[in-house]
């Protein structure tokens, strides 16, 4: 391939309802830094019906250039839909770098993209680095189920393509005042190429529940807690009384003692909240891969060799069933 003709990092943007999605706002933020460091644009690429507002978020959070297509087509997420409409701008514009976030639609589109594009796809990545002299972008990703950490390059064709996992970047602070090329682009679906049609949205009902990735206080168990019961009487009040939400080890939800979407880790959410509060957890790579990010980290073990005080800000060495129940009330008497 002649990789003189690919230039760019692009961003690829989800939209829900015309709205920019948090997970490509994420990305933005370390593929401006990425594409300023090789002298190219950071590129935002919104596919939707009606994207002006996607288009002010993706400019407004560090996007140098946007574009953007838009019809009926793509008003609904479809896989044939989306991976003919992204195929048909790399095959014009020829980006050298496109981030997706790890989500459900990304984990669906990237794959399906990169075979029609016969080039390489880094998945669930959580580090991201490129070599200037090259170009070539270092992808890296938790591998042998999060014992080590693998770093992956694609040289030999472009677009070089990973998925990466929300909230392992955080998003900039938004300057609504910024200004940049939008570029609109028509690329109607021919007929047949969509084979499903959605009937009907349900939005499901989460109640009370914040999204983990979203959340800036997030108080976790572990196996520690010994049980399920752990969660309502310990875990979630100091969650509620800090205005947080509640996470979980890999271990207490295999053990069956809280749903998965409570999951923090490798297997579960990447979170980055500002206060991370790990009770009655080990510290397991899988787990830290998931945590690390946390602005602060408090570690509440009995066992003082826990891998947990290696990478916890605060740590204190006690029972959880003691020491939790007193920040629980301290935080309250605080808050009166």
């Amino acid at each position: 391939m002649d990789f003189s003709e690919y230039k760019d990092l692009w961003v690829f943007i989800e939209t829900d309802e015309g709205k920019a999605a948090s997970g490509g706002l994420e990305l933005l933020n370390p593929g401006v830094q990425l594409a300023h460091r090789l002298g190219q644009k950071a590129v935002a690429v919104v596919l939707g019906k009606d994207n002006a507002e996607a288009e002010r978020a993706a400019i407004a959070y560090g996007a140098d250039k946007v574009i953007s297509v838009e019809g009926d087509d793509y008003e609904e997420y479809t896989t044939e839909g989306y991976t003919y409409g992204l195929n048909q701008l790399i095959e014009k514009y020829k980006p050298s770098i496109l981030m997706i976030g790890a989500t459900i639609i990304g984990r669906d589109l990237g794959p399906r993209l990169s075979c029609r594009l016969k080039t390489g796809l880094t998945a669930d990545c959580t580090e991201l680095d490129v070599d200037v002299e090259t170009g070539n972008m270092a992808w890296t990703r938790p591998a042998f189920g999060g014992n080590l950490m693998a770093t992956i390059m694609c040289e030999r064709t472009r677009p070089q393509m990973g998925t990466v996992r929300p909230g392992v970047f955080k998003k900039v602070a938004p300057d609504v005042s910024r200004t940049a090329e939008i570029v609109k682009e028509s690329i109607p679906v021919p007929a047949g190429v969509i084979r499903t049609k959605l009937i009907e949205s349900i939005r499901e009902a989460v109640g009370e529940m914040v999204k983990l990735e979203d959340a800036e206080i997030i108080v976790s168990g572990g196996r520690g807690l010994g049980g399920p019961e752990g969660f309502e009487t310990t875990i979630k009040p100091l969650a509620d009384a800090l205005g947080g939400a509640v996470g979980a080890s890999r271990a207490a939800v295999d053990s069956g003692w809280i749903p998965h979407i409570h999951q923090v880790g490798q297997t579960g959410k990447t979170v980055a909240p500002k206060i991370y509060i790990a009770c009655g957890i080990s510290g397991a790579i899988q787990h830290l891969a998931g945590m690390s990010g946390s602005d602060c980290i408090v570690a509440i073990n009995k066992d003082p060799d826990a891998p947990i005080f290696g990478v916890a800000d605060y740590g204190i060495v006690g029972d959880l069933y003691q020491v939790v129940p007193i920040m629980t009330a301290e935080v309250k008497k605080l808050k009166s």
